[in-house]
């Protein structure tokens, strides 16, 4: 899958890299959730000596000072501290992951910004060259069949069995990838879950805005063919010549605005009947019409389809031609862009990689003709607009355009080295990523970036991520280093050297904390939270000072993906992990410049941007440095 990459899309700097599939046997009865034991609770102690540890690059003396008495008076014998970490072990005792209900609604739920460009990854499957809609449809059946064998060997429990080490993985999350549909409402979103005593055997179609119901299963219970699903394909682009009214494009708006609408549409018997047939689907299927503008100007191919998958152009593209709060739609380019796009809220990217390599293994192999089997024809599904959608969907057109206009994105494939190189100058390939981000953001802002990584915990019952700051005095120490002209090649790799120990040395220290479980055995390389969300403006502590605040704005989202985590531990607690080369990343990590340090012999070439070997600058597209999300 290594021609396949993620974009995860946050607010400042994105990372695409290619998913790296956790090694996994077959099993035909997975282990049942309950036997994975549950979530620690970390320490009190520890979980202090964290926070302070993170926090420390972004304060000034006399702020860590004041953050560190605070912090002492917190965890202090019968302080604060002390009894809310009895509540905690309390919950911890009386559920199941005292966190994964936290974590959904706070994390992804309670999240009022569009799930557009904000949370939605867009994913991108190998192009294919096509001339025609004839062999766009055809392309669009082949994967639709291909996904539908993924569901089938769900549903029969032959999916691989995941796990790290000899410890198995909870497979839940697979569970709720086809058929889950986000709901807005107002302050806290819902999901819906595929109903097991009734699952569904339909899909919905989108072209031109119009929707379809398609069943994809015959009366004998089983899918239909893919000649049969092309049929089917071909009679919803027949009855959806005229473009319909851009309702789908609601589904990108600030969450309590869609929840308005929502509320609205519902009142409705006609659209709850289409809404209820949306929500429940097994997935949607967007045949696009032309690109937008903004597709169009794209420096290359893989920057045009990333747009395409992540928000569809906008007002003047294929936006509407959208369902976002889905968690699965395939979307269909005409020039032959294949991808998806998925609501993140109940599941991680694993699940969704496992599902992007079996389809195209799929695609890839010749597969016996099935006999046609009786089934419905297409149901076209009409929305009634009320005056008052009307409105809402024109503010959702200004919003998502604006949204989509301060989105700067560049994508290609880097292919000068990857982690085994890395790996031979005796680094950590993942701290190696890491601190580049860091380097990244530091020459933009001049600022150090609040940088995200995700640490899995599947290896828990209900597990999902957890949170690694990456940022150190160390990484700001190497950012400076690297900024600073008079600073000698070796001094700049010495800095990076460290900067990496000290990432790859609090890593372990995050896995690597015994807890006594009530079998009396002690299980080692359970993750440690992060910081939660809190309140804008404020500290576990106290109100944030000016200064902080600001450089918390300018660092908001700053999320990495990283490469095989290379502790010791590393079978037992994964970060989440992408392919086993550097496939696709962002132009300022310039990885370029950090191996020269490595390497003095190469040819030093003090470049602007990381990676400029690589990128020709008549090349190179121009940066917006006003915008307030950058993106290469």
């Amino acid at each position: 899958m290594s021609r396949n990459f993620l974009l995860k899309l946050p607010s400042k700097v994105c990372s695409t890299m290619a998913p790296n599939i956790i090694n996994a046997r077959f099993s035909t009865s997975p282990p049942k959730a309950s036997a994975l034991p549950r979530l620690p609770v970390p320490p009190l102690k520890i979980t202090l000596d964290r926070y302070l540890r993170s926090i420390k690059p972004f304060v000034n003396a006399e702020e860590l000072k004041v953050t560190e008495n605070l912090a002492a008076k917190f965890g202090s014998a019968g302080g604060v501290g002390e009894k809310l970490q009895k509540l905690l072990d309390e919950r911890a005792k009386n559920t199941e992951n005292w966190l994964a209900d936290w974590w959904l609604n706070t994390a992804y739920l309670e999240f009022r910004a569009p799930v557009v460009v904000f949370s939605n990854p867009g994913l991108v499957f190998p192009r294919k060259e096509i001339s025609s809609v004839k062999e766009q449809l055809s392309n669009a059946s082949q994967v639709i069949a291909a996904a539908l064998d993924f569901k089938v060997k769900l549903d029969s429990n032959e999916i691989a069995q995941e796990k790290m080490g000899p410890h198995p993985l909870d497979m839940s999350q697979y569970f709720k990838v086809l058929g889950t549909c986000r709901i807005p409402a107002e302050k806290r979103d819902k999901l819906r879950l595929p109903n097991d005593k009734d699952p569904a055997k339909h899909i919905v179609v989108v072209h031109n805005n119009q929707f379809f119901k398609v069943n994809v299963y015959g009366n004998h219970g089983g899918p239909i063919s893919q000649g049969q699903i092309l049929g089917q394909l071909k009679d919803c682009i027949h009855d959806s010549q005229e473009v319909a009214p851009p309702v789908g494009i609601l589904t990108s708006e600030h969450r309590d605005n869609w929840a308005k609408a929502h509320k609205i549409l519902s009142q409705s018997p006609q659209n709850k009947a289409v809404l209820d047939a949306i929500e429940t689907c097994l997935f949607l299927v967007c045949i696009d019409g032309p690109p937008s503008p903004d597709e169009r100007a794209a420096p290359n191919q893989f920057t045009s389809a990333a747009l395409k998958m992540t928000h569809g152009g906008g007002s003047r593209g294929n936006s509407a031609n959208r369902w976002f709060d889905k968690t699965i739609q395939f979307v269909f380019g005409p020039d032959g862009e294949v991808g998806l796009t998925y609501e993140h809220s109940p599941a991680e990217g694993q699940p969704i990689a496992v599902m992007m390599d079996h389809i195209v293994n799929y695609c890839a192999q010749r597969h016996p003709q099935q006999p046609a089997l009786r089934y419905a024809k297409p149901q076209i599904l009409n929305f009634e607009v009320a005056n008052e959608v009307s409105g809402m969907i024109e503010q959702a057109k200004i919003n998502l355009d604006k949204l989509v206009e301060d989105l700067e994105m560049y994508s290609f494939a880097f292919t000068g080295y990857g982690k085994e190189y890395i790996k031979s100058q005796k680094l950590s390939p993942d701290s190696y990523v890491q601190m580049g981000i860091q380097y990244a953001f530091f020459r933009l802002h001049n600022v150090p970036g609040a940088h995200y990584e995700s640490a899995a915990t599947r290896r828990f019952i209900h597990g999902r991520t957890e949170t690694i700051r990456s940022c150190s005095s160390e990484s700001v120490k190497f950012a400076q280093t690297m900024l600073n002209g008079a600073a000698s090649a070796n001094e700049k790799a010495a800095t990076l050297r460290n900067a990496i120990k000290a990432h790859k040395d609090y890593a372990t220290l995050v896995i690597c904390i015994p807890v006594k479980q009530t079998n009396k055995k002690i299980l080692k390389n359970y993750g440690i939270p992060g910081s939660c969300r809190r309140r804008r403006g404020q500290t576990p502590f106290g109100p944030q000072t000016d200064r902080c605040r600001k450089r918390n704005r300018a660092s908001r989202f700053v999320q990495g993906r990283c490469l095989h985590q290379e502790h010791p531990h590393a079978a037992l607690h994964q970060p989440s992990c992408w392919s086993s080369r550097i496939t696709h990343v962002l132009r300022t990590l310039g990885y370029g410049r950090l191996r020269m340090l490595l390497q003095p012999s190469q040819q030093r070439h003090d470049f602007r941007h990381f990676g400029a070997q690589l990128v020709p600058r008549n090349e190179r597209p121009q940066i917006r440095r006003s915008s307030r999300r950058v993106f290469y």
